[in-house]
């Protein structure tokens, strides 16, 4: 899945990047800064050589651990949904592929990431993408605890369906800050964008129905 040594970015790949940014544009991404972000990561390199002109497409696919980098769609949706500034200190849980991850980062956030699969966070720590974006903390660990140490947070973001909001993390965001989260049980989840204005005082909307892998609880120390 990632890499090690580095690979070329050349301009084939720049121009399917572009495309790819003018169709999240027609679909309804309108935040330029998070249409920049996309554009500015090489999303081959997240994926198998044999899959380079296809990791333009508007699809999701399959990596390591029964996981999968998300459709660009859904990356830009949710990172639209949080609104990002330069400097703020995001929560991301459900690493994956690093790919929203490195989206995140190319904001100029700050940005504190859990994997709950050992497979999927030793892989990351190879990829040689990632020194690029000395801003990204990774962490092995239970995302429902979230990072209580490194509390509170401006923005959290979960990238896995959440059977529930998870409580932990709501008391880990800030007064003002925003969580953005697919939450529900089964194939498919309705995206939750919860404001947080007080301990106990929130407000949540429904942003509509996406599919993301289930979060599960605990850490998976299986490698296939």
């Amino acid at each position: 899945m990632l890499h090690s040594k580095p690979r070329e970015d050349n301009y084939l790949h720049k121009g399917l990047r572009k495309q790819l940014v003018d169709i999240l544009r027609d679909k309804g991404i309108k935040d330029e800064r998070v249409l920049a972000a996309i554009e500015g990561v090489p999303r081959h390199f997240f994926l198998d050589p044999a899959f380079e002109r296809r990791a333009y497409e508007d699809k999701a696919f399959p990596i390591s651990a029964g996981q999968t980098i998300s459709q660009p769609y859904t990356v830009a949706y949710q990172t639209q949904l949080l609104e990002i500034k330069k400097f703020d200190k995001v929560l991301e849980v459900g690493t994956g592929s690093a790919y929203q991850a490195c989206v995140l980062a190319e904001m100029g956030i700050n940005l504190f990431t859990i994997e709950r699969q050992k497979e999927l966070y030793d892989y990351t720590g190879k990829f040689f993408l990632l020194a690029k974006y000395p801003n990204i903390k990774r962490f092995y660990g239970d995302g429902f605890e979230g990072l209580p140490s490194y509390a509170q947070f401006d923005k959290i973001i979960i990238t896995c369906g959440a059977p529930f909001v998870p409580p932990k993390l709501l008391e880990q965001l800030k007064p003002g800050g925003i969580m953005v989260a697919p939450v529900g049980e089964g194939s498919r989840q309705k995206m939750m964008r919860i404001i947080k204005y007080n301990e106990g005082d929130f407000s949540e909307q429904e942003m509509g129905d996406f599919s993301f892998v289930p979060m599960l609880e605990g850490k998976n120390n299986t490698n296939r």
